[in-house]
């Protein structure tokens, strides 16, 4: 697919906060210049997500998650909102220019979703890239009430898709030497908790969850209620570059400030 070398780091879990914080903290090492990494780990316990352009207030009831106890935090990246829970999570943060992505940045995203596809279709799961319109394509403005529609609510172009529905979340977010893209693998029905905390009145609840429901997909029937994620990393191992590192667990901290030493702990940017 392409002779980028990555290093796979096969993460584990982490709340929503400290999971964002990782994601900001290899952006900010790939624009430094650190090596590509792709990270992949998972929610615990189970929150929400919100893009970077998301307004929590806005978007959620924030009471609601507070008296359930449901944690949340905003991505660095944009797009909108997701539930964690019952999923495969990665985040993909690259240098721009030599040693990194060389090509138009806006080509990245097809060739992440591609590595996914390809990953998955490695353990049996018929998933596909979305060929309809294009990401960011642009629509009139007009003034909205409410919160916007979730994540898996629809589908552009490049994205992976499982019989036409939506099968993995992305956003991306690019800077001047380095890229993030962030996604999530649906492995079950836990992503339509988060209409549940949504900032809707209580009768648009059920259809919100219903339109959720039949736009999204999940590999469950190919791969398990609870597949371990070193599955999955053993799938996209087999699809990258000669030369690509794979390290597991707490090993893979010194990644996060690009030059091993210390630890991060760095405000959300």
């Amino acid at each position: 697919m392409t002779t980028l070398r990555l290093i796979l780091w096969c993460d584990g879990v982490h709340d929503p906060a400290e999971n964002m914080r990782r994601d900001a903290a290899l952006l900010a090492a790939a624009r430094a210049g650190a090596a590509p990494v792709l990270r992949l780990f998972a929610f615990a316990p189970h929150g929400i997500t919100l893009g970077a352009n998301q307004a929590p207030e806005r978007e959620l009831d924030l009471a609601r998650c507070a008296a359930d106890g449901v944690p949340w935090a905003v991505r660095p990246t944009g797009g909108r909102a997701i539930f964690h829970a019952e999923e495969w999570t990665y985040a993909l943060a690259m240098p721009l220019g030599p040693g990194g992505w060389e090509r138009e940045p806006s080509a990245a995203y097809g060739w992440i979703s591609a590595l996914m596809a390809a990953s998955l279709a490695r353990l049996g799961v018929p998933a596909g890239l979305e060929a309809g319109h294009a990401r960011g394509a642009r629509t009139r403005p007009r003034a909205r009430e409410g919160p916007a529609a979730p994540c898996f609510a629809s589908t552009a172009r490049h994205e992976v898709v499982l019989e036409g529905r939506k099968l993995v979340g992305s956003a991306q977010r690019r800077l001047d030497r380095a890229l993030l893209q962030q996604g999530s693998v649906l492995l079950g029905p836990g992503h339509l908790r988060l209409t549940d905390y949504l900032a809707l009145p209580d009768t648009q609840r059920r259809s919100t969850r219903e339109a959720l429901e039949l736009a999204s997909a999940s590999a469950a029937p190919w791969l398990g209620p609870t597949p371990p994620i070193e599955r999955w990393a053993d799938a996209i191992a087999a699809e990258l570059a000669p030369g690509s590192v794979r390290v597991e667990g707490s090993s893979g901290a010194f990644l996060l400030t690009g030059s091993g030493n210390g630890s991060y702990t760095p405000p959300f940017a």
